[in-house]
């Protein structure tokens, strides 16, 4: 068996918290550190723990009162950047799904996702990757559909990007994957990556989920719009 991952729950519903604790607690590989029925508790539990201690995966609510799921998500980065913050909720909502992604989640899955799904996002997210449910993933193609054609880029890319890595981060926000591009740009796929990985480096980007959500948001719309 591999490495124990710890799990904080944060949900201001009892019967959800004590639901989703019977649910991962039996899984192999999977412990529950500690439930908490909000953003302050969890994060005055986390501050009186070392660092070697704390959980490596919270999953947090989205609408909570006093903190919603978004605050903690961003207090979350910004205290405890070793804790993978996921938001579980059971609202289908823009502003809580780009909201949470901006703020640093590494991801965002619905309350009726399956088990067994649920549990290979925890797994996932703990090793660093990304994880949307269908839901969020819908929503973020249908933003990347609306991405800008070449001849609607800026005169200077934004975010500090060279010419080419700027046409490589459109590319990712339409979907392209790194054989695409290379083969799109007449490049090794190795360039690909090496330009991606300045993209994401330069933009302060953790993988590349967040960049095409970056240029969803960055890239300039048809007409002018923003």
């Amino acid at each position: 068996m591999g490495e124990m991952i710890r799990v904080l729950l944060v949900d201001d519903q009892i019967l959800m918290r004590e639901g989703l604790r019977k649910l991962l607690e039996i899984e192999p590989g999977i412990e529950i550190a500690a439930t908490a029925g909000g953003g302050e508790e969890a994060l005055s539990w986390l501050a009186g723990l070392p660092d070697g201690e704390r959980p490596r995966v919270a999953l947090v609510d989205a609408r909570m009162p006093q903190m919603d799921g978004v605050e903690l998500v961003a207090r979350l980065c910004e205290r405890f950047p070793g804790v993978a913050p996921v938001i579980l909720t059971t609202f289908d909502d823009d502003d809580y799904i780009f909201g949470g992604l901006r703020a640093g989640a590494k991801g965002y899955l619905l309350k009726d996702t399956p088990p067994d799904e649920l549990v290979s996002a925890i797994r996932r997210a703990a090793r660093g990757e990304t994880v949307l449910g269908g839901a969020a993933s819908e929503r973020l193609v249908g933003l990347l559909r609306e991405a800008p054609a070449p001849a609607e880029r800026p005169q200077e890319p934004p975010g500090g990007l060279s010419e080419r890595e700027y046409e490589i981060a459109l590319l990712i926000g339409s979907g392209a994957a790194n054989r695409e591009i290379a083969r799109r740009l007449h490049i090794t796929e190795g360039t690909a990556k090496n330009h991606i990985s300045s993209c994401l480096r330069k933009l302060g980007l953790r993988d590349r989920t967040q960049l095409a959500v970056w240029v969803s948001r960055n890239a300039p719309r048809p007409g002018g719009d923003r």
